[in-house]
């Protein structure tokens, strides 16, 4: 009985994961056509001016490179404003050196001194916003890397006057950093991706994604503005979410940027994740929930072991192997052909062990409610609220979250 019971498991998984990648196929196919329409649509007269928003907290690998990207662009008139604690923070100082080398750049330096609010990267965005020269606010974590056509490609919807908020999907960069970094950039660029462009397709944009926010002033005003926020763990959920309940409209951009894996090691990648899949067990329960129906590969085992006791190697095997075949497409349409993500095609084998681990993932989300940003520990609560519970020593930050 119980072995049946196995089997029907494996059969209902392998039957819901695969209805997601033929919904995800459906999306990518529908996220590169608008991709492409917008890339041939003619260009407005002129683009609106706008100021890019950079929390800093401490040096990661890769920073400098990270931000030279953005004094590269190629935009009509933009400023970048950079925001830190203290004075001496080694980001701030690294910013400081760059935009020396660029004097051609508007450029900003401001301090919010320590956050009496849970969400650090929000109070240092509720500091910077009313400093803002500009309407349009571009909100990108430290380990993003962008290309210079990214403001005039992701700036460009805006010049309608109807949309209040945008985002954009990404590839997850994580170029030398080893197994378990690879392993996250490929959650990012086919597990968060598909997600995302599956939503998008089914109930439109009610979200944004926090390595790139860009949102006007006037969609902020309308619901309180980064103090509102400034309780949440997943400020970037919550902030598509108030524009969109506020009347405004959230799209998701074609463009695609680079967010870089900054940690290495088993442990600092899973805890990161781990962090995350809390994070949206508590923003959005029944959609994460039903997360749980979208991986294969557990199914796939699952169904191996069941064919195995009930004798039936042949099913098994089939259901094992789609599930691993599915995974492997998925990978393919939606990291390698939807965000460009060379790992996607060259690691495309590898991808079910991401997807398992996904799946592991999902499940311990529900075995704790507390979370760790920085230095500080917090405990989740109802509505993906925050509580503070402990600090520890201070440390070099590794993550991108300030």
């Amino acid at each position: 009985m119980i072995i049946r019971i196995l089997l029907g498991v494996a059969l209902l998984g392998t039957l819901t994961s695969t209805i997601f990648l033929s919904l995800a196929i459906a999306a990518a196919i529908r996220f590169k056509r608008r991709a492409r329409a917008a890339a041939a649509s003619p260009r407005p007269a002129s683009l609106p001016p706008v100021s890019l928003l950079k929390p800093l907290y401490g040096v990661e690998p890769g920073l400098r490179e990270y931000l030279e990207s953005f004094f590269a662009l190629d935009y009509p008139e933009f400023e970048i404003l950079f925001c830190a604690r203290t004075a001496d923070d080694p980001g701030l100082q690294l910013a400081r050196e760059v935009a020396a080398n660029h004097p051609e750049i508007p450029v900003r330096f401001l301090l919010s001194g320590q956050p009496p609010v849970p969400n650090a990267r929000c109070y240092s965005l509720s500091v910077m916003a009313p400093q803002a020269a500009h309407d349009i606010l571009v909100i990108t974590d430290s380990d993003v890397r962008v290309r210079p056509d990214f403001l005039r490609r992701v700036i460009a919807p805006f010049a309608s006057g109807e949309i209040g908020a945008s985002t954009c999907v990404y590839r997850g960069e994580a170029t030398g950093r080893g197994f378990w970094a690879l392993m996250e950039g490929m959650g990012m660029s086919v597990e968060m991706t598909a997600g995302v462009i599956v939503a998008d397709m089914m109930e439109g944009m009610k979200f944004t994604l926090g390595p790139c926010m860009i949102v006007c002033k006037a969609a902020l005003d309308r619901f309180g503005g980064f103090e509102k926020l400034c309780y949440y763990y997943a400020d970037d959920f919550m902030l598509g979410n108030m524009v969109a309940a506020s009347g405004m409209k959230v799209v998701l951009s074609g463009h695609v940027i680079d967010h870089c894996i900054v940690n290495s090691g088993f442990w600092r990648n899973f805890s990161h994740q781990w962090s995350w899949a809390k994070s949206t067990r508590f923003s959005r329960p029944l959609g994460h929930l039903g997360t749980g129906l979208t991986f294969a590969a557990p199914f796939g085992l699952l169904g191996l072991l069941a064919g195995w006791l009930m004798h039936m190697p042949l099913v098994g095997a089939g259901l094992f192997a789609w599930a691993y075949f599915s995974r492997v497409l998925l990978c393919l349409c939606v990291g390698g052909w939807v965000v460009g993500d060379p790992a996607a095609y060259r690691y495309c084998w590898l991808y079910p062990v991401r997807d398992l681990m996904g799946a592991i993932l999902w499940a311990a989300s529900y075995t704790s409610r507390r979370v760790g940003w920085r230095d500080d520990q917090f405990v989740l609560e109802k509505g993906g609220l925050m509580r503070k519970v402990a600090t520890s020593a201070p440390r070099p930050p590794a993550s991108p979250r300030a």
